[in-house]
């Protein structure tokens, strides 16, 4: 049985399935059934090759995410220069 993903792993983040990609949760996955197969292994590198597969599938999302919320604050930021541009056009604002 994996353990619950819902708690979160001390070394990373929190690993729910609704905030990540399908290819990081199966990488999650293999991680977590890694640790359950070789509960003493781990802690010697057996499980090293998952852990390093699953950091840069993680690592890959938060830099979409970040790359994504970037966009769409330079949209937003955008769209208010152009209103405010627009209201002083009319002489609505000083």
């Amino acid at each position: 049985m994996l353990p619950n993903p819902e708690v979160s792993d001390s070394m990373h983040g929190d690993l729910s399935a609704h905030l990540h990609t399908d290819e990081c949760n199966r990488l999650i996955q293999a991680l977590q059934k890694c640790h359950i197969e070789n509960p003493y292994g781990k802690f010697f590198g057996k499980c090293n090759e998952q852990n390093a597969l699953m950091d840069r599938c993680l690592a890959q999302e938060r830099e979409d995410n970040r790359r994504k919320n970037r966009e769409k604050t330079q949209d937003k930021r955008k769209k208010m220069q152009e209103a405010l541009q627009a209201k002083k056009a009319e002489g609505n604002v000083r």
